[in-house]
């Protein structure tokens, strides 16, 4: 089912016990992108279909899935650049193919593939880009702090051409922040980048969160999903849910995973009292004194299941919680996708 919706829903504040009236609660957050049923093909192929989601302001979006999903397009339908077959999409409160030139200058950009002009140097190809969204000729000091940022400032007289693919995409993500847009839309903005680098991007678009950005990640590294605030997961054009990290691993497993290690191998009277207790789900062996089982929240049955070993004179070396790794959570989720094909 392709319905999502991240939009957070205002708190209903109780009235007090001292008969005093309480502020009315605050009023939903307009989304700053809504999109129904938002359907693109080309030819007789669907690219993406019946997409419907809400992204509320000031978070982290991430769209993760394999290559050729439908991320790319997604991003494409949101910034304009693609018109919808069918449906219909809002970005800050327009149509995309609707944007004035102020709307636009509040946008940023970076596309998946190089788009800067590659006989202009590094420093050129940044300033130019500061001056198409009007920005004065006070910009130096900015533009420096950017290509501090992206470690280019070295490289700044390079020809574009001649820089390596990953500087390319630094450069690309230190034009598309040039502007300080409040929503920044970056399509694999970390390909190719090392691990180090890509750690302190990922601490930068956490840091514009902060200052009230809205961002929208497109990544294959599904474990830069831990930074988001929430994760669309998408296969072979269709979103297939979105929540939060946890909430992902939650709706892979079935829960929360738990991890038994007793001291010598679990005998079968063992198991069957396990999974007679009300807080146990199912249960699987990892060896012959190990097993993990899925609960519904780990932190109220980990001191549940001492006890019962304990009342049993069960020697258990260890009880805790597992948090699996969201690359794990996303092979289940994806498990029965319709094929790309």
């Amino acid at each position: 089912m392709d319905v999502v919706q991240t939009q957070p829903v205002a708190a209903v504040r109780p009235a007090s016990g001292n008969g005093r009236s309480q502020p009315p609660a605050p009023p939903p957050v307009a989304a700053v992108i809504e999109a129904r049923a938002l359907t693109k093909t080309f030819g007789d192929q669907a690219a993406v279909e019946n997409l419907t989601f809400s992204v509320p302001p000031g978070i982290i979006l991430g769209l993760i899935g394999p290559s050729g999903c439908g991320k790319t397009t997604t991003v494409r339908l949101m910034t304009g650049i693609y018109l919808p077959t069918s449906g219909q999409i809002t970005v800050l409160g327009k149509a995309p193919s609707k944007f004035s030139a102020s709307t636009r200058r509040r946008l940023g950009y970076m596309p998946q593939h190089f788009v800067l002009y590659p006989n202009l140097s590094v420093w050129e190809n940044l300033n130019f880009s500061a001056s198409l969204y009007g920005m004065g000729f006070s910009r130096t000091e900015r533009l420096k702090q950017l290509l501090d940022f992206v470690e280019l400032y070295p490289h700044r007289h390079k020809l574009a051409r001649s820089i390596s693919g990953g500087m390319q995409r630094r450069l690309a993500l230190a034009t598309t922040l040039a502007h300080d847009p409040t929503l920044i839309f970056l399509d694999e903005p970390t390909a190719g980048i090392d691990p180090v680098l890509r750690r302190k991007f990922w601490e930068y678009f956490q840091a514009l969160k902060g200052r009230g950005r809205t961002l929208v990640v497109t990544t294959q590294y599904v474990g830069e999903a831990t930074y988001c605030d929430y994760v669309a997961v998408m296969a072979a054009g269709h979103i297939l849910v979105v929540d939060t990290p946890d909430g992902l691993r939650r709706r892979a497993f079935g829960g929360e995973l738990v991890d038994l290690q007793a001291a010598k191998p679990i005998d079968e009277a063992t198991l069957q009292a396990l999974r007679s207790l009300p807080y146990i789900g199912p249960i699987q062996f990892r060896s012959a004194t190990a097993l993990r089982m899925i609960v519904s929240d780990a932190g109220t049955v980990v001191p549940a299941l001492l006890e019962w070993a304990r009342a049993r004179r069960l020697q258990i070396q260890a009880v805790e919680k597992y948090v699996p790794p969201l690359d794990d959570a996303f092979v289940e989720l994806v498990k029965g996708a319709p094929s790309a094909d």
